[in-house]
């Protein structure tokens, strides 16, 4: 199954479309050959204005608002209903509590309208697949039990992973083979995964928090679920065992990427060039169907003694590549090495843009 131009586009609404993982959205979706965004929703404060009306003076990406988007009048995300009739699915990045955004989701859901989540609200509902495309598209296939609980045909939740994870957890898929049995990880985080510009937060300079709420516990377990399999019997995911991970999460100023310290114990006994080969080779589904917003070359490995930087290697394969580097012994554990993710390509909007590309082709988002 590989990917083809398609006649028509899928019609997407946006959900929480005013915040900054919402604009992340928006621009990446601007000239995507398969999606069109023909809807935006947020609060009730902002319903009824033009997009660009409601995100004036807090627009944050780079660039400007996407022409095709500055006019359309933002809904209420309440407005269930009729964004049903308007669109094919829908990506949520609303900001809420989490029973809210549980709520809102599987109301979505239930109105016949694929969910593809920013949120952690669902990440450990059972049959709620949470996707890194190139490490477990296979666990697309619980949807199925997700829509008998529901009692839904077309309509279901997947979400994608904590954008955090995405710096250390692939490097890790790509030496699966070698038995990681235990694993340190140590995450310095941008601002933007707060939602926040250096505008917004002026605490962070010349300052590093080490405490972002919720974040270890997501840091230490994620991987599990991601690297766990689809039990046809409990219609579930059932969670890996191992490695055991063990985390701390701090908030540095930068602007956009996610670096992790790791510290990792095998049972086996790769060497240096064993693993640096399993990095480079790794590939998934998405490069083998060409997904649109897939890297081609998912995970790179830089041997300078000082790489990977933020300002040198967040945007590698526009930000939707992993960069590994400082592979090394260790005196305690058995290898060390540094990771970078950007958090809000790969992290957020493009690695739900990148689900979603892969559930399409898979056949579970299809066209009305």
């Amino acid at each position: 199954m590989g990917s083809k131009i398609m006649d028509k586009k899928l019609k997407v609404g946006i959900l929480g479309a005013t915040g900054m993982v919402g604009q992340r959205y928006i621009t990446l979706l601007a000239d995507h050959p398969w999606f069109e965004v023909v809807l935006v929703a947020a609060s009730s404060r902002s319903a009824g204005k033009t997009y660009e009306q409601a995100v004036a003076g807090r627009w944050k990406m780079e660039g400007p608002i996407p022409t095709a988007v500055k006019d359309l009048t933002v809904l209420d995300v309440d407005q269930v209903d009729r964004i049903a009739d308007e669109v094919d699915f829908v990506f949520s990045a609303v900001s809420m509590s989490k029973d809210e955004i549980k709520k809102i989701e599987e109301k979505y859901a239930k109105a016949e309208i694929p969910v593809v989540s920013n949120n952690s609200a669902h990440r450990w509902t059972p049959d709620v697949p949470m996707i890194v495309p190139e490490i477990n598209p296979d666990h697309s296939r619980v949807i199925k039990f997700q829509r008998e609980r529901l009692g839904t045909k077309k309509g279901f939740i997947a979400v994608k992973p904590n954008c955090s994870i995405q710096s250390y957890a692939p490097a890790l898929s790509a030496w699966r083979k070698f038995e990681p049995t235990q694993v340190i990880a140590t995450t310095y985080q941008a601002i933007s995964g707060a939602g926040k510009t250096f505008k917004e937060a002026p605490e962070i300079l010349n300052n590093v928090v080490p405490f972002i709420g919720g974040e270890e516990e997501k840091s230490e377990k994620e991987p599990l679920k991601i690297w766990g399999r689809v039990d046809d019997q409990e219609k579930a995911i059932i969670p890996a065992v191992s490695p055991v991970i063990t985390s701390q999460c701090l908030r540095v100023a930068v602007l956009y990427g996610h670096t992790a310290a790791a510290f990792v114990n095998f049972k086996q006994n790769p060497t240096k060039e064993e693993l640096i080969q399993a990095l480079e080779s790794y590939r998934g589904v998405p490069q083998e169907m060409k997904l649109p917003s897939a890297p081609k070359q998912f995970i790179q490995y830089l041997t300078e003694n000082d790489r990977p930087q933020v300002r040198f290697d967040v945007n590698f394969e526009k930000g939707m590549g992993i960069s590994i580097g400082r592979l090394r012994p260790d005196k305690i554990f058995d290898w060390k090495f540094i990771g970078l993710s950007h958090n809000t390509a790969r992290g957020a909007a493009g690695g739900a843009i990148l689900c979603a590309e892969l559930l399409k082709a898979q056949g579970y988002i299809t066209a009305d």
